[in-house]
C-alpha cells in the first residue's frame, strides 16, 4: 500500500532539481558507429518489419552504445537490442526505489508516511538526488535485493556503499519493471502501481525528454530519465516510458552511453522514439519534442569523485 493515490495524470509540477556533487571527469572517444542489430516480433503483420527497419534508420551513423527494448501488450509487439547489456543506471534507478519502497510498506500492510510521500515525489517528479538517498539508505541493500528478485529483475546489482548512480541495469530488468508498473501483479498493489504511474506523469517539463518525442497526443505519457558522465564511456543518457491510450499500451526504455554530450544521447533516444511512437500509432498526431534548454544540473550525485 502507499500514499493517498489517484489515477494517471499528464499533470506536470513545476520546480528543478539541483546537482548535489559533480565529479571530475575528463573527455570520452565515442564508440564506433556501426550498424544496429534490432530484433522485432509482433503478432500485427507487417509490424515487426517496419519497426526494425525504422529503429535501425534511426540508429544508423550515431555514435555510442544504445540498448532498447519496446513492448506492446495490444499487438503483441516486442524490439529488443542490446537488451542484456549492463548499464550505469543514473537516476533511472529512482522508479526501482520508489518500487521498493511501496513493495515494502505493502508487506507491513501500511500507506507511506508523508516524509516519505514528499521523498518520493521529489525523487520522480524532479528527480531529486538527497531525495533518493534518504530512501536508499532507509531501505538498505536487504530490501532493495528483495524486491529486485520478487520481480524477477536477477541482473540488476545495486550500486554499492551508497553509490545508487552506479547501479548495474539492463533493458531486459526495466522492461520487466516498467511491466509490473503497468499490468496487475502480485508484487505491486493497484494502488502503488497507479502512484509510480502518477508521478511519472507528473515529471516536470525540462525533464520530459527522451522516450515521449513524438509521443501520441491520444495517448498518456509517463517518463523517468536518467543522465550521467563519466571519464570512461562518456556520458550515460537513459529514458524509460510507459504510453497507455489510442488502442496501445507499451513501454520503451533506451539505454545508452559512450556519448560525448549529454544532447547528443537526448537526440539518439528521440530519433528512436519518434519511429516507433510513428509506427504504432501512425496516423496520431506527435506531441512536443521535448530537448534540454540548459545545463543539466542533476545526476552527478552517488558516484565516486574523480570517476
Amino acid at each position: 500500500m502507499n500514499s493517498r493515490t489517484s489515477r494517471r495524470t499528464g499533470a506536470v509540477a513545476a520546480a528543478l532539481g539541483a546537482a548535489l556533487l559533480i565529479p571530475a571527469v575528463t573527455a570520452a572517444t565515442p564508440a564506433a558507429a556501426a550498424t544496429p542489430t534490432v530484433s522485432c516480433t509482433s503478432a500485427r503483420a507487417g509490424l515487426a518489419a517496419k519497426l526494425q527497419k525504422d529503429i535501425a534508420a534511426a540508429l544508423a551513423g550515431r555514435n555510442g552504445t544504445v540498448a532498447l527494448g519496446l513492448y506492446d501488450r495490444a499487438t503483441g509487439t516486442t524490439c529488443t537490442l542490446r537488451a542484456a547489456n549492463s548499464y550505469d543506471s543514473a537516476s533511472t534507478v529512482k522508479v526501482t526505489v520508489l518500487a521498493t519502497l511501496l513493495w515494502d510498506a505493502k508487506k507491513d500492510n501500511r500507506y507511506l508516511t508523508d516524509t516519505e510521500a514528499s521523498l518520493a515525489k521529489a525523487m520522480i517528479t524532479k528527480s531529486d538526488n538527497a531525495a533518493t538517498t534518504k530512501l536508499w539508505k532507509q531501505l538498505g541493500l536487504t530490501k532493495i535485493n528483495g524486491f529486485l528478485a520478487a520481480a524477477g529483475m536477477a541482473r540488476t546489482v545495486p550500486g554499492a556503499n551508497g553509490y545508487w548512480g552506479l547501479t548495474q541495469e539492463n533493458v531486459t530488468d526495466e522492461q520487466k519493471l516498467l511491466q509490473l508498473v503497468t499490468a496487475k501483479n502480485s508484487v505491486l498493489s493497484d494502488n502503488s502501481r497507479a502512484y509510480i504511474l502518477k508521478l511519472m506523469g507528473q515529471v516536470i517539463p525540462a525533464q520530459r525528454w527522451g522516450t515521449p518525442a513524438g509521443a501520441p497526443s491520444t495517448v498518456s505519457v509517463h517518463v523517468k530519465n536518467g543522465w550521467l558522465q563519466r571519464s570512461a564511456h562518456g556520458w550515460r543518457v537513459h529514458s524509460l516510458g510507459t504510453f497507455d491510450g489510442a488502442g496501445h499500451d507499451y513501454m520503451l526504455s533506451v539505454l545508452s552511453q559512450d556519448n560525448s554530450t549529454m544532447d547528443y544521447g537526448v537526440t539518439t533516444i528521440q530519433n528512436v522514439a519518434k519511429a516507433v511512437h510513428k509506427d504504432l500509432v501512425p496516423t496520431t498526431p506527435t506531441t512536443t519534442v521535448y530537448v534540454p534548454t540548459s545545463k543539466p544540473s542533476e545526476a552527478f550525485v552517488a558516484v565516486p569523485p574523480g570517476s
